[in-house]
């Protein structure tokens, strides 16, 4: 079961680069969220109240509801649509997805030959969602969609974190799930202020920008 669930979570790479719709991107995030939740869950081989505790508010409440709620928020009180003015055709960024989906079978296929990676197909699909956000952070315009390919980059790095250890010690889940929050209110502050100064939210705007 927990294939198909890591399986489903490597395709929304093909989601991300397909969507142009704002909140198409953030409800895949949600369900990036979920899917974290239910291989949390399947996976579990000790139970440790807290651990699980922290978990499920960690994948279940804040991933795929507060965080999602909180930018659909954000983008409707900004009357944001759509991306403006792609870079590439959709067909040219479906197919870049799908390499990038390609190639996390190949990365696990090579950690399950070589490496000592417990979890090969959890290992293949982080480095994926890493090297998709980092794509999307290049390719996309708008700094609404820079904050969002940010939050599914953490997603990989999550999952990743998965594949090498199993789970990580409570503080420095804690850590993390504290960065994330900072980060995405903190770049959410800063979108409102240029979306106030500069209609557009997009990064060409930031070349305006003086002391």
């Amino acid at each position: 079961m927990w294939d198909l669930f890591i399986i489903l979570f490597g395709a929304t790479i093909l989601s991300l680069f397909a969507a142009s719709r704002i909140e198409s991107f953030i409800r895949v995030l949600a369900l990036q969220g979920l899917l974290l939740f239910l291989l949390v869950v399947i996976d579990l081989r000790t139970i440790n109240w807290l651990s699980i505790a922290f978990l499920v508010l960690e994948t279940l409440v804040v991933k795929t509801i507060v965080i999602p709620l909180f930018l659909l928020r954000v983008i409707r009180r900004n009357e944001i649509g759509r991306e403006v003015d792609p870079r590439r055709p959709q067909f040219f960024r479906l197919l870049l997805g799908g390499s990038v989906f390609l190639f996390g079978f190949l990365a696990a296929s090579w950690a399950a030959k070589t490496g000592p990676i417990e979890q090969p197909l959890y290992f293949g699909m982080s480095i994926s969602m890493m090297i998709a956000s980092l794509f999307l952070i290049v390719e996309r315009r708008r700094i609404i969609l820079h904050i969002l390919s940010f939050i599914t980059l953490e997603n990989g790095i999550f999952l990743l974190s998965l594949s090498v250890a199993h789970e990580m010690p409570m503080l420095i889940n804690l850590g993390v799930l504290l960065d994330l929050f900072v980060g995405v209110f903190l770049l959410v502050l800063f979108f409102n202020t240029i979306q106030s100064l500069y209609d557009g939210g997009t990064i060409d705007v930031l070349s305006k920008l003086k002391d």
